[in-house]
């Protein structure tokens, strides 16, 4: 990619990457409207809880929807849901395993016999995985499919992004300063793969006491609202720190969170489905 490129492929000359890529096609019986790829810059800022949740808030609002956990490596999708059994298939290709609400899902924990089991593979058999789960799984009829990444902007992602009609992507970040940072790197690389950005989400932005009502900023005082604006994001949404939250997240049961924290973003996702 030329160092002046304008991602206008139509006016470009140059035969790079980004010219040409085929996008997989799903299975054959698969019918998926929009898919939302949920991106980090780093693991450990609740990336698939705030995946989980997105996915949730587009059920209660009466649309079918699917959740492909692309963190191949580090898969919490099944455990948010509290999903224990496993995948079944026939030769039209593997079924999703539903959750309670009726939300389809594929994680490569629903494939072991053990899902304490590590997955050490490399990194192009984790983003051939990734495809499988796009071709070989029969998905939907499905408005929304929501893809949990794996933080940074390595292979899957990568993949993720040039494989599949990614429609929009949500970032997730934390107050610190050192997030934020590699928050921009994921932003950059959405920029440069040319996927909008629907919206941006700070995590543990906040604690709310109970006693006094008093709100503490325990990680410091986040800039997710100056990103946004940078970067001309329109939607950014802080998420706190609530034992209640942690509590479903835990015991598989994130269908029954209570929040409206993520409200308007949801509502941004949603539009996309009338364009």
């Amino acid at each position: 990619m030329s160092e002046n490129c304008t991602h206008d492929c139509s006016s470009c000359k140059e035969d790079c990457a980004s010219r040409g890529i085929p996008k997989e096609k799903p299975n054959a019986l698969s019918e998926i409207k929009k898919v939302i790829a949920v991106v980090s810059g780093k693991g450990g800022v609740g990336k698939s809880s705030v995946t989980s949740m997105l996915a949730v808030l587009a059920r209660r609002a009466g649309y079918s929807v699917a959740v492909l956990d692309a963190d191949v490596t580090g898969p919490s999708v099944p455990k948010l849901f509290g999903l224990k059994q496993n995948a079944t298939g026939d030769e039209s290709g593997i079924f999703p395993v539903i959750t309670k609400t009726g939300i389809e899902t594929m994680s490569v924990n629903l494939l072991l016999e053990d899902q304490t089991m590590p997955v050490t593979w490399r990194g192009p058999i984790i983003a051939g995985t990734v495809k499988q789960f796009w071709t070989d799984v029969v998905w939907g009829p499905v408005d929304f499919m929501f893809v949990d990444m794996p933080p940074g902007t390595g292979d899957v992602p990568l993949t993720v992004f040039q494989s599949l009609p990614v429609d929009g992507i949500v970032v997730v970040t934390s107050p610190q300063d050192l997030v934020s940072l590699i928050v921009e790197k994921a932003i950059r690389m959405a920029e440069l793969m040319n996927v909008p950005i629907l919206g941006i989400v700070e995590n543990m932005a906040y604690f709310k006491c109970d006693g006094c009502g008093k709100i503490h900023r325990i990680f410091g005082e986040g800039n997710v609202s100056a990103t946004a604006k940078a970067h001309g994001i329109d939607a950014a949404a802080e998420i706190p720190i609530t034992p209640a939250l942690a509590s479903v997240c835990d015991k598989g049961l994130v269908e029954l969170f209570e929040g409206d924290w993520l409200d308007a973003l949801a509502q941004k996702i949603f539009s996309l489905i009338k364009d």
